[in-house]
């Protein structure tokens, strides 16, 4: 991916420097968006559960200096939110909105959101309630160890992946999920939980589709990069991997498949209007 000497992001909060352990403030969807992500990883969700809503605080925060990879890499995430912001303010406009931009944290370890405590082991996540996104970088390395997905696009895979999260906010789409959790079974709610997440990944190939057409981004290979990154987070896949055997009324991000189909519908349309997962007959 071609990213270096390009336009970096403001909106990134940087806490890798630091590390340390917080009370927990808020709840809500996020939470329960970072307990599904553990669960794919294979994490115990209900110890995440419990660490996010009762963390103990710490006395002292340590601090360290960033590694030169450290640094290089908080550039490459910048500069992938950057593209997102370029990308999704262009939408909002064309469509007669504004694109509120969202913040990105990096963080080491563990920190805390307005959706709780996290740590690592989550993996990257959207708050809405405070309209951030969440990454330990070195979940990329996890994602290369356990996942298979290699290479700087399928990173930046993931960063829109979670900023199209925040883009579902934006459209009322997180409000209309938090409704349907109060009213819904867990295995209902987890149908629609599969197409909020097929419909983000549909959103990060939006991005991909305009963020090369504004500022030819992509190298050679690396869209196989992000198509097979979305197809190994499948729920089959990891459900295989992590225990042996797939629960399909415990998907909550949809199979390898579907993922990589509305990546790959996203990317080659550009048409935000295609992307009604939730409308949709087939995944």
């Amino acid at each position: 991916m071609l990213w270096k000497g390009r336009r970096q992001s403001q909106n990134i909060e940087d806490r890798r420097g630091s590390s340390g352990r917080k009370v927990a403030l808020g709840g809500g969807l996020g939470v329960l968006a970072v307990t599904i992500i553990v669960l794919l990883l294979g994490g115990n969700p209900e110890e995440v559960m419990q660490n996010l809503q009762t963390a103990p605080a710490s006395g002292q925060e340590q601090t360290r200096a960033l590694t030169a990879e450290e640094k290089e890499m908080g550039d490459f995430v910048a500069v992938v939110l950057a593209d997102t912001e370029d990308v999704w303010n262009g939408i909002f406009r064309q469509n007669e909105g504004e694109y509120r931009e969202p913040k990105l944290v990096l963080f080491s370890g563990a920190t805390d959101s307005a959706c709780g405590f996290a740590q690592s082991a989550t993996g990257p996540f959207y708050c809405p309630g405070d309209e951030k996104v969440y990454i330990d970088l070195n979940f990329f390395q996890e994602m290369q160890r356990r996942l298979g997905a290699r290479g700087d696009f399928a990173w930046a895979y993931v960063i829109a992946h979670e900023v199209g999260h925040h883009v579902q906010n934006l459209l009322g789409v997180m409000e209309q999920m938090q409704e349907k959790q109060h009213s819904l079974s867990r295995q209902d709610y987890n149908r629609y939980l599969v197409r909020l997440e097929l419909q983000a990944d549909f959103l990060a190939g939006i991005w991909a589709h305009h963020a090369q057409r504004l500022k030819n981004i992509l190298e050679t290979g690396d869209i196989e990069e992000g198509m097979n990154a979305a197809a190994a987070v499948g729920d089959d896949r990891i459900m295989k991997r992590e225990q042996g055997y797939v629960v399909p009324d415990a998907f909550t991000h949809g199979t390898s498949a579907q993922r990589l189909r509305w990546f790959t519908l996203g990317f080659k349309t550009g048409d935000i209007s295609r992307g009604d997962t939730f409308a949709a007959r087939e995944l």
